[in-house]
């Protein structure tokens, strides 16, 4: 059965940034001119190289876009979920994660958004047939790929680029994935949303896309950022599988007889 899902007419595209005063005013451009009519949220984290003042003198010219000046660096997820909470209160249908540095390219973005139609996260996929990545070392393509294989096995997820952060979400989606309870940050922070839609039963889409590394600027990921990302994958893959154990234990499980108390669960496999 096909699910009907509401057209997609007010976009919040969330742009996080932390010392990108010399890529902000081009990603903004490319964003306006790929998609006019949404509205445009800066979310800086008190950047010390003046990104924040650039932003205020782009947000004069421009009543579409909207600058959030945040308190101190707080990381990624932070950013995007205050980003989320303003989409939701503004009432708008959809909101899109982006980088800041040009490695998500925005004329990529009215296709994310036309799968929408049919779901309610699409994900721009780089490890996907159609996705590349330009400007990659081996060794930076090999960390990626594997993180992503070892989620999607640990996890027992079919999404093949769960740490992509170039994504869109319906914001009737975000409403249902229990975002207060949302800690991770990075890649990891990618990761956990993804999970948590899968387990919304939502639908979730991947669309290829192409990856560009930046030309400006420094990367922001970390040794503490891929490290976040391994141990909470991990246990929350070793959740994932102690509770397909103990559901095909309880399935294996023969019924008691009548009259005949059912054993304590934590009595099963003990030596007699």
């Amino acid at each position: 059965m096909t699910t009907q899902r509401e057209p997609v007419a007010r976009v919040a595209v969330l742009v996080p940034t932390y010392n990108e005063r010399d890529n902000l005013p081009l990603i903004l451009a490319r964003l306006r001119a790929s998609v006019p009519a949404a509205d445009l949220f800066v979310l800086d984290d008190n950047s010390p190289d003046g990104t924040g003042t650039v932003a205020d003198e782009l947000a004069a010219q421009d009543d579409r876009i909207r600058v959030v000046h945040r308190a101190g660096k707080e990381g990624l997820g932070r950013a995007y979920l205050a980003g989320f909470a303003l989409a939701l209160e503004g009432g708008y249908d959809a909101a899109v994660e982006i980088d800041a540095d040009g490695s998500h390219q925005p004329e990529q973005l009215p296709q994310i958004l036309a799968a929408l139609t049919d779901a309610d996260l699409v994900i721009g996929a780089r490890w996907i047939p159609g996705g590349q990545v330009r400007n990659w070392p081996l060794r930076r393509k090999l960390l990626s790929v594997g993180a992503n294989l070892y989620t999607k096995v640990l996890l027992g997820m079919g999404v093949n680029d769960a740490t992509a952060g170039y994504r869109a979400y319906r914001t009737s989606a975000l409403r249902t994935m229990d975002l207060n309870g949302v800690e991770s940050q990075g890649y990891c922070f990618q990761i956990d949303l993804t999970l948590r839609a899968i387990r919304a039963g939502l639908t979730v889409v991947e669309v290829p896309i192409t990856f560009v590394e930046r030309e400006v600027g420094v990367s922001k990921m970390g040794q503490d950022i891929v490290r976040e990302a391994l141990l909470n994958v991990t246990k929350w893959g070793l959740e994932h599988r102690v509770g397909q154990l103990r559901s095909a234990l309880q399935r294996k499980r023969p019924p008691a007889s009548a009259g005949e108390p059912e054993p304590d669960p934590v009595d099963l496999g003990r030596e007699p």
